[in-house]
């Protein structure tokens, strides 16, 4: 067995205490998998595995006087609650045949932490920190494997992916996330194995999903393992090596696809819009005369198409409308104007609007270097929308001086005419009309304002009264202008006896 001193171990406080009590009573315990990864790297693990030789029924006993879950007794993992944190310990274990490609059909405990390793997926993985003397066990390389920067398989990688299909995404997640090679071995048989990822829960993929893509080395991953990505989306099976022909572009569309997720910032939504956001291009793409080839709507269509495969990758529907969304504006061209800017914040709300800031620089990004001018410009954007907010500019309804009831309690407009006018003075305010009470009543008032197409009589009705030539547009006027200040109902009776009265007047 090989073994190596870790440099200044340092077992967290609540899980050291487990460590502790399970020595204490004769037991083993180690700190196992990608916390000792982690801290070899010199990161902080976000959560500590261990690892004993105590079989459940033991563990119990151990931690007689503490909160014990049986989280999966049958796989030999007890969760105690120390310090009010759950630490999940898990009994050494040999795995049997895994017949559904993602967990063992039985498992059989073990007295030995090498027969332990054996079972785990990748050899950085593979590795125990002992409580007791502070060694490493490490039997299969695991640690020179991170120093190089490499990903490989323990044993055979072809049948570490038959175990468990889903090691195929951590492989490639490990890569992008770590900046790490794919051992040659490794890389084979994740291209030859790729069709197990349809044995895997669509939630456990739409999770790694996420955590690769928003990964250093995306790029990389996603073209040259395009075939596995085909396997769970594939609609990009079309974008893969499609010639743009465009003067924007120096990629085909996967390639720019990999390439614009890799210069957009690591943010869930932006990097799964951009992951999608031309893959209708192929569908859209019509050639010009010239040879030149354009993809008139295929912003729209990809976001249509982006909310089947997140349906389909059981997304939350939070997600789905937000990507789908960011898709849809992907192509708006950058223009710092103010006007535009609150006009964007207005339709999407601040938080999609500077998202859609970051997909558009990742797009632009894997361009032609001229198109890296609009980045400045998209930057330029990002701050107009930040002093916009800061200084109260409305964007939306509610920040209006007015509300529905400063309408109808005037009677200027009721019913659905109400959100209308509201919706109508919102643009003129963002176009630059001021956000102030009494010139918003008055705007609201012309807005509804009737013409004389409008009232309920006409000149004819004026004729059959006795009006004749000049005087028929006097009264009409008198009439509009009567019921426009609400002195009047516009009704033909209220109408005709009004103009009578004129007539009877003149």
């Amino acid at each position: 067995m090989s073994t190596e001193e870790i440099i200044a171990p340092h077992f967290p406080e609540n899980a050291g205490a487990v460590c502790r009590r399970l020595c204490e009573h004769g037991y083993s315990a180690y700190l196992v998998g990608g916390c000792v990864r982690d801290m070899l790297r010199g990161t902080v693990p976000h959560d500590f595995d261990i690892t004993t030789d105590a079989t459940p029924d033991e563990m119990q006993k151990v931690f007689a006087d503490h909160r014990t879950i049986l989280t999966g007794a049958a796989h030999g993992t007890v969760t105690v609650v120390e310090g009010g944190e759950n630490i999940e310990v898990t009994t050494f274990r040999a795995d049997g045949v895994y017949s559904d490609h993602r967990r063992p059909d039985t498992v059989s405990f073990s007295r030995s932490i090498e027969e332990d390793l054996a079972r785990r997926d990748f050899t950085v993985n593979a590795m125990a920190l002992s409580y007791e003397t502070g060694e490493i066990t490490d039997l299969y390389g695991g640690r020179e494997d991170l120093a190089n920067g490499v990903i490989r398989c323990v044993g055979d990688p072809g049948k570490r992916f038959e175990e468990d299909a889903l090691r195929i995404m951590r492989a490639l997640r490990f890569s992008a996330v770590f900046d790490f090679d794919i051992e040659e071995n490794t890389a084979r048989a994740v291209h030859e194995k790729r069709e197990l990822l349809s044995c895997i829960a669509p939630e456990r993929i739409s999770s790694e999903l996420v955590k690769l893509l928003c990964g250093k080395r995306i790029h990389r991953i996603l073209v040259d393992f395009a075939d596995v990505f085909s396997v769970f989306v594939p609609e990009i099976i079309p974008c893969i090596g499609f010639d743009q022909k465009s003067r924007y572009h120096r990629y085909d569309v996967w390639e720019h696809i990999a390439v614009a997720t890799q210069k957009s910032v690591p943010l869930k939504n932006v990097r799964l819009a951009l992951f999608m956001h031309d893959i209708e291009k192929p569908a859209a793409c019509f050639e010009g005369k010239d040879g030149h080839r354009h993809f008139a709507g295929h912003e729209a269509m990809s976001g249509d198409t982006a909310e089947v495969i997140l349906r389909r990758l059981r997304f939350d529907k939070a997600t789905i409308a937000r990507v789908s969304t960011l898709i849809r504006w992907h192509y708006v061209n950058p223009a710092n104007d103010r006007a535009l800017v609150r006009r964007l914040l207005r339709a999407l709300g601040p938080d999609a609007f500077f998202e859609l800031i970051e997909v558009e620089k990742g797009d632009n990004s894997a361009k032609q270097d001229f198109c890296l001018e609009r980045i400045d410009e998209l930057e330029g954007m990002r701050r107009t929308a930040l002093d916009v907010i800061a200084r109260g500019e409305a964007y939306t309804l509610s920040q209006l001086c007015i509300n529905g009831g400063d309408i109808t309690g005037r009677g200027i407009a009721e019913g659905a005419a109400v959100g209308e006018t509201l919706d109508r003075i919102l643009d003129e305010v963002i176009d630059g009309l001021p956000n102030e009470r009494d010139v918003l009543l008055e705007k609201a008032a012309q807005l509804n304002a009737l013409g004389r197409r409008d009232l309920e009589i006409d000149g004819n009705d004026l004729m059959d009264l006795g009006f004749e030539g000049r005087e028929i547009g006097v009264c009409l006027e008198h009439i509009l202008s009567a019921v426009n200040e609400k002195a009047l109902p516009n009704e033909h009776d209220a109408l005709m006896r009004y103009a009578q009265e004129m007539y009877e007047g003149l």
